[in-house]
């Protein structure tokens, strides 16, 4: 199987020993706490489970610093955006704290952290993290505006993670860790597998879509792998997502071929270096290939169609990654050709002759309980989106 990111063996910051978490659950309530932000939480999560091995916590200022700018850091680990705690709570150097969870009642500890660097951020630091990793500093950009609001004191340091949060209790048959999903992959006897990253429900654009890509580079199998976290306002919640997902693979691909699995992350909306990003926890899954699509990851009008591949080509050092990139182009059902294609393939082709709508036309006929049409999606996953947009009016 193909090597964790950046180690030999995969390293998940989450205490499996019962004995020993349950006794670091005992030590956090007699330790100074901190209620750290959902960005914070979920970077715990993800260092939990392994995602973003081989980091061994948060990164201090210059490591940030370092990433934001040359997506290594200062050591030179290729890392493609900053991991940090950063808030406004006043903490120790050299102190030892529980991390409270800002996503669940009650706020329990999510980790253990031990603080090497309590370190002061300027706004132009901010700035120009934000600038390096989002391209814009516009703050109507989703990402921009909560990282710039994250708070202005960085802590780093090791932490030993001692819950994933709501993923878990919310998606019992979803959530993985990539320690879990690279023994499954193992189970499977899997040895080239391509991942597919979401955020949206899959429409037959996308099926297609992962079918060409299991097909063009001979894999075993295909991750659909669905982020679970906080998304921006107007995006389908992940329970909604998550079954018309399922509906798809039990309905329209062959059995043992398609393993569905979550994450638990908030959407950066960061375009080229989050798809980098989604290239690095993917190999950490145990995932050969990646699609990249158009505007992977991204939203507005914030980056190029294919930025998000030609990162990869521009400014991924070679050999920094093992996984491989499957470049996609926006796929959509042909008229001509009575199937999905990716336009590219279609040169003879105009805009009429696809099957085309936006997302906004997409909503308001799901809203009224009228079904898209088959060629852009499959009726029993209208049927999931039609009845969740329907509830939205009672």
């Amino acid at each position: 199987m193909i090597k964790p990111h950046g180690s030999d063996e995969l390293n998940p910051l989450f205490v499996y020993d019962t004995a020993k978490r349950h006794a670091l659950i005992e030590e956090a309530e007699t330790l100074p706490s901190i209620l750290v932000n959902s960005a914070a939480a979920a970077n715990a999560v993800m260092l939990g489970g392994g995602y973003f091995n081989p980091l061994t916590g948060y990164m201090n200022l210059a490591d940030a610093l370092s990433v934001a700018e040359k997506m290594h850091t200062v050591d030179g680990l290729f890392f493609p955006v900053p991991i940090v705690n950063m808030t406004d709570e006043s903490v120790t150097a050299g102190s030892r704290i529980a991390l409270r969870d800002p996503n669940v009642e009650g706020n329990p500890v999510l980790a253990i952290m031990d603080v090497e660097a309590v370190e002061p951020v300027s706004d132009e630091q901010i700035s120009f993290m934000a600038e390096k990793i989002f391209r814009t500093l516009d703050g109507s950009h989703p990402g921009v505006a909560t990282f710039t609001g994250l708070g202005r004191t960085l802590l780093s340091g090791p932490i030993q993670v001692l819950s994933f949060s709501y993923f878990q209790a919310d998606f019992p048959d979803t959530f993985r860790t990539a320690v879990e999903i690279r023994n499954e992959i193992s189970e499977h006897g899997w040895e080239k597998v391509v991942a597919f990253q979401t955020r949206n429900p899959m429409h037959r654009a996308h099926e297609e879509l992962c079918r060409m890509a299991m097909e063009d580079l001979g894999t075993d199998g295909i991750l659909i792998h669905m982020l679970l976290g906080k998304l921006k306002p107007g995006d389908i919640p992940a329970d909604v997502r998550d079954a018309s997902i399922r509906k798809m693979v039990e309905l329209y691909f062959p059995p043992n071929t398609v393993m569905i699995t979550g994450y638990g992350f908030d959407m950066l909306y960061a375009g080229p270096r989050e798809a980098v990003l989604h290239a690095v926890f993917r190999q950490n899954c145990g995932c050969t290939h990646l699609i990249v699509g158009r505007d992977h990851a991204g939203v507005g009008d914030y980056y190029g169609g294919f930025d998000a591949q030609t990162i990869f080509d521009e400014e991924v050092p070679e050999g920094a990654l093992e996984l491989q990139i499957y470049k996609a182009d926006h796929t959509a059902f042909s008229k001509k050709l009575g199937k999905v294609v990716m336009m590219r393939d279609a040169p003879d082709h105009s805009k009429d002759d696809f099957v085309l709508l936006s997302g906004t036309a997409v909503r308001e006929m799901l809203g009224k309980g009228i079904a898209p049409p088959p060629e852009f999606s499959r009726p029993e996953v209208a049927k999931i989106l039609s009845d969740y947009y329907q509830s939205l009016d009672q």
